[in-house]
């Protein structure tokens, strides 16, 4: 069962891709030039002689590795979103990857690259979670 989307929609749907993955990498450059690009001194502020506290290096620590979970994951986003636009192109958009029937145009509102219909990614999750 297979539901091809209209020229219009497909390009919509595109537009609608490129300008999240230029979101997506314009906030990980963002995060990477003003925390993971500067020194631990630098993200404190501290430009003096004197040694941070321990708290303080611990925070920042913490910052981070926070900050490199942020990229990591947009990164996943844009690999998502990169195979969105290959499926756009070989004409596979908005189909299931799992059981190849429409994804609704609701999901796909709120998530333009997903990859599965609800009921499919439902099930995968609860099989991952065991």
């Amino acid at each position: 069962m297979k539901k091809e989307f209209n020229k219009k929609d497909l390009e919509e749907y595109e537009e609608k891709l490129f300008n999240l993955r230029d979101d997506i990498s314009n906030q990980m450059r963002q995060i990477t030039n003003d925390n993971l690009m500067k020194s631990q001194k630098e993200m404190s502020g501290d430009i003096s002689g004197y040694g941070q506290h321990m708290a303080d290096v611990a925070s920042d620590s913490y910052e981070r590795d926070f900050n490199l979970g942020l990229v990591s994951s947009e990164r996943e986003i844009i690999l998502s979103i990169d195979d969105a636009l290959k499926r756009i192109s070989n004409k596979t958009y908005g189909l299931c990857q799992q059981c190849e029937k429409p994804i609704s145009k609701n999901r796909l509102e709120a998530i333009p690259y997903a990859e599965y219909c609800i009921k499919c990614k439902e099930k995968l999750e609860k099989e991952n979670s065991l």
